[in-house]
């Protein structure tokens, strides 16, 4: 939990909420081109000796965000390891 915590905040993330007793950072990040917004959640679950994590990113306007979000995560994850 609290390395899913750093790498949210390493990622420039405004941090929203930190629950972790449900596991949970939610976040607000920020797209630097046009300072749109996107809701960041991440869930961590125990699993086996480890933890399995699950981040969802979520435009909060427009239709599209051209791959914006699956970088996001892509890059967050890639930090994590």
């Amino acid at each position: 939990m609290k390395r899913a915590e750093a790498a949210a905040r390493d990622m420039g993330w405004d941090i929203v909420a930190v629950e972790p007793a449900e596991g949970r950072v939610e976040a607000t990040a920020t797209t630097a081109w046009f300072g749109f917004k996107d809701d960041v959640v991440v869930r961590v679950r125990p699993e086996g000796d480890g933890s399995r994590i699950d981040v969802r990113s979520k435009s909060r306007v427009g239709r599209s965000d051209l791959g914006a979000n699956a970088a996001r995560i892509r890059d967050y994850l890639a930090r994590l390891k």
